[in-house]
């Protein structure tokens, strides 16, 4: 039996460390692990599994970068006595069809929706955060970015919100067991609209530029990612540009009981951070 420990996985990631900062705040027993921890956790490594997962309840998951690894994962899982998974996944992943971007979330939901223990799936929009803390950051400082999206919007969701819930959900595991959670923010805004906002609020001149996803893989690689990681990320881009994932829902406020926050008020609190310079 083991000692109600919640493993929070990625710790150091946008989520992880918040979701481990909630739990702590609320007395819960929490076990960080990522490859810089302490208590080292790496998707290649599954011998080291046994380790992490000895004593405890509840697993933070979110999905590795490559297909696979999560079925092997959830099985020693389930071999240890934990009880709940809550995964975090992207939105809409049951619409993305044989599209090349998320097999790796579509996979590990396969995975933790498969398997007999409690599971929660967190299906999250575009982060907020990703304007300062993430792939848009750097080209918002230089005064320009330039995205594959037009005027198809993103109910982009504050991380803050996605980490409340998923605290919420690893404590209150009976009531949402089973449960697929697409989580936004309150409205959606096109990049352009985002772009501008970010500017007014701090006081900087920033454009938003239009362009093709191919010349977007391609930026990418010449700043250093990798060709497949590129094409990987311009494909999100084809799957917005559909529309399928535009619309707004109301399960933030299902899980918390309050609206989620809005695009507006994160402009505003990482403005006032300094975030942009």
């Amino acid at each position: 039996m083991n000692n109600g420990t919640t493993l929070v996985l990625g710790a150091t990631g946008k989520t992880g460390r918040r979701v481990a900062a909630r739990l702590r705040l609320r007395g819960t027993p929490v076990r960080t692990a990522s490859r810089s921890s302490p208590t080292r956790f790496d998707w290649s490594d599954p011998d080291g599994w046994a380790g992490v997962l000895r004593d405890v309840a509840a697993v933070y998951v979110v999905a590795p970068p490559v297909p696979g690894p999560v079925h092997g994962f959830v099985a020693r899982a389930e071999a240890a006595g934990v009880r709940r998974l809550v995964l975090l996944s992207g939105r809409g992943a049951d619409t993305w069809g044989d599209s090349d971007f998320g097999r790796d979330m579509r996979s590990a939901e396969d995975a933790v929706r498969g398997s007999a223990l409690e599971w929660t799936v967190l299906r999250a929009s575009n982060f907020d955060q990703n304007f300062d803390e993430d792939l848009f950051h750097a080209p918002l400082v230089a005064g320009e970015l330039a995205l594959p999206a037009d005027a198809v919007p993103e109910p982009f969701v504050d991380v803050e919100d996605v980490a409340d819930v998923a605290a919420t959900v690893l404590g209150e595991g009976d009531r949402h067991a089973g449960r697929v959670y697409e989580l936004t923010g309150p409205r959606a805004v096109t990049f352009g609209e985002a772009v501008e906002l970010i500017s007014r609020a701090s006081g900087r001149p920033v454009t938003y530029r239009r362009t093709s996803p191919a010349e977007y893989a391609a930026s990418l690689v010449e700043g250093g990612w990798g060709e497949d990681d590129a094409h990987h990320v311009a494909e999100m881009f084809v799957l917005m540009e559909r529309g399928l994932l535009a619309a707004t829902t109301d399960d933030v406020a299902t899980v918390l009981g309050r609206a989620p926050r809005s695009f507006e008020d994160y402009v505003l609190r990482a403005a006032a951070a300094g975030a942009w310079g």
